[in-house]
């Protein structure tokens, strides 16, 4: 069964995400002690028990997010023949989406995701700043917007939905702006900071000589980088793309597009929600998304993966 796999990234989060899966498979179960063992302190225990606020800090959240993902894929390679034609994720997802491709191991990506959460967060908490919502309106508006505010736009997510980040003030202007700018709403998001800004560079910083010390191979499928929305073409590249997308812009409307452009219309996300899946729809309408969080979706996908092989 051909299909592109695709990880969420910060934000898709919940308190129970993986326990399910956890005590259902006992290979999920060996694969999460090894993490928190890996780790040094009990992941799971946050993931499966929150409380939310725990679950949400950064440093938390996303090796979190790059666990429950990767248990979610290696458990429905098991149960039905997944080939995959490539894979992406959203910001943090982009690492989850190496770990599966083999670039590098489980361990050490999920080490090097805790690395990321903590210095991202050390960030947030060096300056205040904060991110928004811009819904409606177009690419090129929300560009010029940001400009005007001297923000960043941190993701093109689909069309009509980007979001801005840069500091509180900049971020208040373009909220106050935006309808005159041609935005249907604008809303303040509850973050800590303003993530894939110039707010993160010492986060990025931090984070460069991680990368190079990182084992990576090149991944077995192709695997889209959200800095540039194509595909890496090395180890080097890959340390860069994942370094540049800490700033940078997240280009995942052009990621999936290119996808799209190649004839590729069958995705898996995994993931706590459907986050990526409601963003498809608004990308490509005759675009699949099978969306897979727990035990019973898991079992509905590997049903339906199955009609459809």
């Amino acid at each position: 069964m051909k299909a592109v796999l695709l990880f969420p990234g910060q934000g898709a989060q919940k308190v129970g995400m993986g326990k399910d899966l956890y005590d259902t498979y006992p290979a999920v179960r060996e694969m999460m002690e090894q993490a928190d063992s890996a780790l040094g302190f009990p992941l799971t225990k946050i993931m499966f028990e929150g409380p939310d606020a725990e679950l949400t800090r950064t440093c938390y959240c996303q090796p979190a997010l790059f666990l429950h993902g990767l248990a979610l894929y290696k458990t429905l390679s098991t149960m039905v023949d997944i080939q995959p034609v490539a894979a992406a994720g959203l910001s943090l997802g982009e690492f989850t989406a190496h770990a599966a491709a083999g670039t590098f191991s489980m361990e050490d990506g999920l080490k090097l995701v805790q690395k990321r959460g903590a210095y991202m967060e050390e960030a947030c908490q060096a300056t205040p700043s904060t991110m928004a919502a811009m819904i409606g309106g177009t690419d090129e508006a929300v560009a010029t917007l940001a400009a005007e505010c001297d923000i960043d736009v941190a993701n093109y997510n689909c069309p009509g939905q980007t979001v801005v980040s840069g500091s509180v003030e900049g971020v208040e202007k373009a909220v106050a702006g935006a309808k005159s700018a041609g935005f249907k709403l604008a809303k303040k998001l509850n973050v800590a900071g303003a993530y894939h800004s110039r707010f993160m560079k010492s986060a990025q910083e931090k984070l460069l000589p991680e990368l190079t010390a990182t084992p990576m191979q090149m991944p077995a499928v192709p695997v889209y980088c959200n800095y540039q929305a194509r595909p890496v073409t090395g180890t080097d590249d890959i340390r860069a793309m994942l370094g540049e997308q800490v700033c940078g812009s997240v280009r995942w409307a052009a990621c999936m597009q290119a996808l799209i452009d190649q004839g590729e219309r069958l995705f898996i996300e995994m993931g706590p929600g459907k986050t990526l899946a409601g963003m498809m729809g608004r990308i490509c309408k005759e675009a699949k998304v099978i969306s897979i969080e727990d035990v019973p979706t898991l079992e509905a996908a590997v049903a339906e993966l199955k009609t459809l092989g």
